[in-house]
């Protein structure tokens, strides 16, 4: 399989919308035009050609080598095919994508995978703020798909999320699942300090919690079906790389019931 290829030239001085360079968007474009498509939405912005080197033809793979925190909205929209990065990427990546796979080999900056609908993403370092979060204007986060973290997340990962799995190796920052209106977050490591808040519905899953808000009740230990689908979905969808299947028994917390309550924290250990 051919792919397309950008390398950086320089390191970028300001924030560049990469959002272009996805299969879909590129299909059809000669190198010309490509290297002529603008990195953002004002006509004074940086071109392809004056930030990368391209090369390759393209089927339905795109390889981004660079190492910026400057490369915004890298694979957002992303529709089909797999776009992999060398080197870390700035804020919104894989925001939307529906479909695909983006795999990022450095860290990754702020409200990654928000508004996902699909598709998986795989970060092989750490990710910031709000991973799978709402951005300022939208109704929910993460509306569906998966997202594998190597490392740590930031603070307040799943802002207003609906649906999805996310799956952290490393630990969860403070407020994970903040506002969350359904979907999964699943870590290896623990949770930071107060988790939940305002959680209305879905799941958060680890083995420990730093400190746990007053609005959580105790439910005690249960053993609930879901969690050996929720293993096997997560086994099938990312082969060696899912983490150890979810044990038979875990301690249910319920909350946040300063809300309506519906949602869970689910304690491993």
């Amino acid at each position: 399989m051919s792919t397309l290829s950008f390398t950086l030239r320089q390191a970028p001085t300001q924030a560049l919308d990469l959002s272009a360079l996805i299969p879909s968007r590129l299909a059809g474009l000669s190198t010309s035009d490509i290297e002529n498509l603008t990195l953002g939405d004002d006509p004074h912005m940086p071109r392809v050609g004056d930030i990368f080197a391209v090369s390759g033809s393209l089927t339905d793979a795109v390889a981004i080598s660079g190492n910026s925190s400057f490369l915004d909205y890298v694979g957002a929209g992303l529709d089909g095919g797999s776009i992999t990065v060398e080197g870390r990427v700035g804020n919104y990546a894989g925001r939307g994508i529906k479909s695909g796979k983006l795999t990022v080999s450095g860290d990754a900056g702020a409200f990654l995978a928000s508004g996902a609908k699909g598709g998986l993403i795989h970060v092989k370092g750490s990710a910031g703020d709000f991973l799978g979060g709402a951005r300022p204007g939208d109704k929910f986060g993460m509306l569906g798909g998966t997202v594998l973290v190597d490392g740590s997340v930031g603070e307040r990962a799943g802002e207003r999320m609906r649906r999805g799995v996310v799956v952290a190796k490393g630990k969860f920052g403070a407020a994970a699942g903040s506002r969350m209106v359904g979907g999964t977050l699943w870590t290896e490591a623990g949770f930071g300090a107060h988790p939940g808040p305002l959680l209305r519905r879905g799941t958060l899953i680890g083995p420990s919690v730093e400190v746990l808000l007053p609005t959580f009740a105790d439910c005690g230990h249960i053993d609930p079906v879901i969690l050996r689908i929720l293993s096997r979905y997560i086994a099938d969808t990312l082969g060696p790389l899912a983490p150890k299947p979810l044990p038979a028994q875990v301690r249910k917390l319920a909350g946040d019931r300063a809300t309506i309550g519906k949602g869970e924290i689910l304690l491993t250990a």
